[in-house]
């Protein structure tokens, strides 16, 4: 019952008219409905969009009537295997639609797209409805048939009946017809915040035609800046919000008013405030999506949205996940507020400047960074071009699991930069294939990210084999420099392709709970954060490393400079994360509907407890946090905190035994990669570590004393 999950609370938008069957003709025409073992990127159009999804629905609504119509005792094979077929087939169209809005954006696609997202949420909201599929279920669950099932099938029973309860299957009608409106409302606005966090980001641009202005910046981002002007058949240097862009300048960049301009824009992104003011404002937006989100818990029982987010996490209560947090403030603050009076010190000492500004931290951050320890991510680059840093991770994965990575040229994808690769046992069979899409560019939403192109699960004709998305948004290469990579990109590399391996390598044959399908959200960032402890390795460094010129290895003293870097400002790092994190709990805890302000009150409340840089009345930040307005972290991206105790503690024994120590990595596999969702995420932990987790090698990687 993977659609219960896949389809709500996801990016749904407005509704368009056209609800009909497609004739056959155009079923026969559409790429979307041909049998592809992988999707036919460069055949499928915006108007094959809606058909396709109009086809899946209506087949998956006959598929659902006969399993109703002909079921005398449900099973898994009468029941629950014929619905993940169905679930899988509006997968293989909805996955490469989804997939393609976010990395090639156009306007036809988006409203192709935006088209589908009321059908697909109706559908959903109907099935976790279906009180006859939920009986079903139970009679499963509750029957002699359960006993007879594995682990996993256990698992993938559980959690239906779970979702079947958390989509309103218990409602009385009125109160279901009230559920499905406010889903559909639901789809409609996080898909338009981040439609217009998209429209906002790329609608900014800065021409510099002043070279006495790019001063401080690298050569290689001035570089970058003359290709992109050129590219837009302009003269000089063109800046955007785009990460690889925005970065440099902010680091670097001598001119205050620059560094002030950029971020102001940054900053205001998709807002009230700033150089776009108002026109792609996600204020209303962001409320729409708070209320809809506190009556949708309200209809199901629970007092607020957090304490319906933790149904389906590893955290127990509201008050345990602000305990966790508030601890690690605690501890973190007057580390934090000693880092940030020596930054201001000095700012103050070098450039004589008393008031450290938003636009002004990481600039003088970084210059202090190059005084203590004379290394800069500057320095770094050219050590990590793409194939370096790209071999070296699967030789990391091959010497951990005893895996080998292969690429293909043969595969049709979405963009010329994109490239495709299989994963291949020992016994030469191919355990996963992914597509890597690593640079940034216009039409393409920011960050990184690992997503589901197909899971694995068992069919009719076999194992269907997992695919995975891997997108980042890294510099591309500039002249006939390959990509250069700072250590922070590499770092994010490992980070999406350890979501990737949990993605990929899972065994469980029950897509429900394959790979990263039913893992618990607070663990779920686990094996992503775990695999980057190799970037700080040497003997793992050594293999992600070499001069793209000479090839040369990263030298030792750069390596000893960046080892000694690596807690630089970790305590104000740690509180940054902490402060994305409480105000995200907090509000989907506290939210109250007839409140006025409360995003703008809770985030202060939070800033002035654990903030020690406080940023400008003019942002808002809020405005473009997609992972809790848009994505799946709505009361959950404490995760990330949570998860990297389990990383740091997991990634422990890896120092006691060796980082390549191939038993360790084989015990890694086979207790938490291996498992995907099938059991619980404690008890995998302890099964890899042999006790729960302890917080002490968290501090002790972050440098923050117990």
């Amino acid at each position: 019952m993977t659609v219960l999950l896949r389809y709500h609370d996801s990016n749904f938008t407005r509704y368009t008219a056209g609800n009909t069957e497609p004739n056959q003709d155009t079923i026969m025409s559409n790429p979307l409905l041909e049998n592809h073992r992988l999707p036919p990127f460069s055949a499928i159009k915006a108007e094959h969009v809606e058909p396709a999804i109009d086809h899946a629905l209506s087949t998956a609504r006959n598929k659902i009537d006969t399993i109703l119509s002909t079921l005398s005792e449900p099973t898994w094979d009468s029941l629950v295997q014929p619905m993940e077929d169905m679930d899988a087939l509006i997968d293989s169209v909805w996955s490469p639609v989804s997939h393609m809005n976010s990395v090639v954006n156009s306007e036809e696609l988006r409203q192709a797209y935006n088209a589908c997202l009321p059908k697909l949420s109706e559908f959903s909201t109907e099935l976790g409805q279906n009180e006859m599929l939920y009986q079903a279920y139970k009679a499963i669950a509750e029957g002699a048939e359960y006993q007879k099932l594995d682990t996993a099938q256990k698992k993938v029973i559980d959690n239906a009946v779970r979702d079947f309860r958390l989509s309103g299957v218990e409602l009385d009608q009125q109160q279901r017809d009230e559920f499905k409106k406010l889903s559909q409302q639901m789809t409609e606005r996080t898909a338009k915040f981040e439609e217009n966090l998209l429209d906002a980001t790329h609608a900014w641009r800065k021409l510099i035609t002043d070279e006495s202005l790019l001063s401080g910046l690298p050569p290689s981002t001035i570089e970058m800046a003359e290709q992109m002007a050129k590219r837009e058949g302009e003269e000089g240097w063109l800046f955007t919000l785009d990460f690889p862009s925005y970065m440099p300048v902010m680091s670097y960049a001598d001119n205050r008013e620059l560094r002030e301009e950029m971020y102001t824009a940054f900053a205001t992104k998709a807002s009230d405030q700033g150089p776009n003011a108002g026109k792609w404002d996600n204020t209303e937006v962001m409320l729409d999506i708070l209320n809809l989100r506190h009556q949708l818990a309200n209809l199901l029982g629970f007092a607020n949205h957090a304490e319906r987010s933790l149904a389906t996490k590893m955290a127990q209560s509201p008050q345990q996940v602000l305990d966790f947090l508030q601890d690690l403030a605690k501890r973190s603050k007057p580390i934090a507020e000693q880092e940030y009076a020596e930054l201001r010190a000095f700012a103050k000492s070098t450039a004589d400047q008393d008031q450290l500004e938003a636009w002004d931290v990481t600039y003088f951050a970084e210059k202090l960074r190059q005084q203590r320890y004379s290394i800069s991510q500057e320095e770094l680059k050219p050590y990590f071009p793409e194939d370096k840093v790209v071999n070296g991770l699967f030789a990391v994965v091959n010497r951990l699991y005893g895996l080998d990575i292969r690429e293909r040229k043969d595969v049709d994808v979405w963009h010329k930069d994109v490239r495709f690769f299989e994963i291949v046992a020992e016994d030469g069979n191919v355990r996963a294939q992914f597509y890597l899409d690593l640079y940034a560019r216009q039409h393409k939403r920011g960050g990184a990210w690992m997503d589901e192109c197909k899971a694995r699960r068992r069919t009719a004709e076999g194992i269907e084999i997992p695919v995975a998305f891997l997108t980042c948004n890294f510099s591309e290469p500039v002249g006939d420099k390959p990509a250069l990579f700072t250590h922070d990109e590499v770092t994010t590399l490992f980070h999406e392709f350890g979501h990737g391996l949990h993605h990929m390598l899972t065994k469980i044959e029950y897509a429900g709970v394959s790979g990263i399908n039913g893992v618990a959200w607070d663990a779920v960032e686990l094996p992503s954060q775990f695999m980057e402890n190799w970037c700080w390795e040497r003997e793992a460094l050594d293999l992600i490393s070499g001069h793209y010129q000479t090839g040369e290895k990263l030298p030792d003293d750069l390596f000893d400079k960046m080892l000694a870097a690596r807690n630089f400002q970790s305590a104000m790092m740690m509180l940054r994360q902490l402060e994305f994190s409480l105000f995200d709990f907090r509000l989907h805890l506290e939210f109250n509907p007839n409140e006025p302000n409360q995003v703008e009150k809770i985030l202060e409340q939070v800033r002035n407890e654990v903030t020690v840089v406080k940023p400008p009345k003019f942002n808002r930040f809020a405005h473009s946090f997609a992972h809790i307005f848009a994505g799946g972290y709505a009361a959950g991206y404490y995760s990330y905190k949570w998860a990297e105790v389990l990383s740091a503690d997991a990634f422990s024994k890896f120092e006691e035994k060796g980082i390549f120590d191939r038993q360790t990595g084989l015990e890694f596999l086979e207790a938490i990669l291996e498992q995907g969702g099938s059991r619980e995420p404690m008890e995998l932990f302890i099964e890899f570590r042999g006790r729960e987790p302890q917080i002490d090698a968290l501090l002790r990687h972050t440098g923050i004393a117990a």
